[in-house]
């Protein structure tokens, strides 16, 4: 069983299944119960692992070689100051909390499994993404985890399933062209249900030799492709040209893919993830981050302030941050090199607490002072926003209980 084992919640979910509900409805039925809109998590990766000494855990009190040569500004919550370099950031600071001295993975490669599984171990778990689409099947014609992570051909399986199955990856229309989702010249929707009709024949044939499971997830896909080619909201959703310039100018071309998960989860989309830049800055740390930050501070400035715009700032939950921080020691006269021990992480919407900085770093930002969270603690809050309780259980491949994260611990502030 999926949920908690007590004898009460044995009965209880006995009954909804008596009713017809299964653990997917109840997942839905939770993340609607606030507002009746589904909820949404919008997640940005960082990829490279951005320097948090010069962006929202700066210490200008620590030598030279420390510090580095950026200086923090004051935002509009008192106590609280970021990089010069991020000032639209700063005058929004009310709408946002910072997590410091995130404890990330041992590995120090350049994946994004932890932030994205909760899991250290790489491709053993399955992502976040695919959890919620297991969880919460579409019910609007859209995927339920749409990745904007990749251009093609450069896709790279960060974003497995694992043993929830190939229905559960995302859809990647950068990879697999948005022209897809058009039907071709003379197709009309009569032709689309004669083609629907022909390919049930075939798979009543197909199910009788395929019993390796693969024909279950082929149905899904092909079931999700069949109502995404049908749904001219679907289209719309991906269409970039349905924003005015000055939006798509307010955005900026870095931070576009922000914009585009913004019209996703307003169309219902539940799991949509990003990346941004490339900060592995081994050298020209100061540089690439000069350049970089403020693209970055526009583009998520107008993302946040958008969604409270539209009122969408509780239903959707942001989380940007990268696999882990910068070194504290300026090395090779400008870098800064992989440093697990502390990073950060920025979090709006959702309903979440925010205006705060969550965490402290020692005097140098090395590590923690404290228990450092991680991100399975921040992972464990954006499943509860979703409705999902991190203490589930999925099946792996030999059908085994999984629970969805082994440390469950809320980052208990937000």
């Amino acid at each position: 069983m999926a949920l908690g084992c007590t004898r009460r919640s044995v009965l209880h979910v006995g009954g909804l299944a008596f009713a017809g509900l299964t653990l997917p409805d109840l997942g839905r039925l939770r993340a609607e119960s606030r507002t009746g809109r589904p909820k949404s998590v919008i997640m940005i990766w960082l990829r490279g692992g951005a320097s948090h000494l010069d962006s929202f855990d700066m210490k200008p009190d620590a030598p030279a070689e420390i510090r580095g040569e950026f200086r923090p500004i004051s935002t509009n919550v008192p106590g609280i100051q970021i990089c010069e370099h991020l000032p639209l950031q700063a005058g929004i600071m009310d709408k946002l909390a910072v997590l410091r001295g995130i404890r990330s993975n041992d590995l120090g490669d350049h994946t994004p499994h932890y932030i994205l599984t909760g899991f250290p171990d790489r491709g053993k778990r399955p992502v976040f993404g695919s959890v919620v689409s297991y969880l919460r099947p579409p019910s609007n014609g859209l995927s339920p985890y749409v990745s904007l992570m990749y251009k093609a051909p450069g896709l790279y399986d960060n974003e497995g399933p694992t043993y929830l199955g190939p229905a559960h990856r995302p859809f990647v229309p950068k990879s697999q062209g948005l022209a897809n989702l058009t039907p071709a010249k003379g197709v009309s929707a009569a032709r689309l249900s004669d083609r629907r009709q022909l390919l049930d024949q075939f798979d009543d044939v197909c199910r009788e030799v395929d019993g390796s499971g693969a024909m279950a997830a082929l149905d899904a896909n092909t079931q999700r492709a069949f109502d995404m080619l049908g749904s001219s909201r679907v289209r719309d959703a991906f269409d970039l040209s349905k924003e005015s310039p000055a939006a798509r100018e307010r955005y900026g071309s870095f931070c576009e893919s922000f914009l585009m998960a913004r019209r996703l989860v307003e169309a219902g989309v539940a799991v949509v993830t990003c990346k941004v830049g490339d900060w592995d800055t081994h050298e020209k740390n100061f540089i690439d981050h000069k350049a970089q930050l403020p693209h970055l501070d526009r583009g998520f400035h107008a993302l946040i302030s958008d969604l409270y715009d539209r009122g969408l700032h509780k239903d959707v939950a942001v989380v940007m941050w990268g696999e882990f921080g910068r070194s504290p020691k300026i090395s090779r006269g400008d870098g800064r090199d992989h440093w697990p021990e502390a990073g950060a992480a920025v979090v709006a919407g959702g309903g979440f607490q925010v205006g705060q900085a969550i965490g402290e770093t020692d005097a140098h930002g090395g590590r923690a002072k404290g228990k450092p969270y991680t991100p399975s603690n921040i992972l464990a809050n954006l499943y509860r926003h979703l409705g999902i309780e991190p203490a589930d259980t999925l099946p792996d491949h030999n059908n085994r209980p999984m629970h969805i994260l082994d440390d469950r611990e809320p980052v208990r502030e937000l």
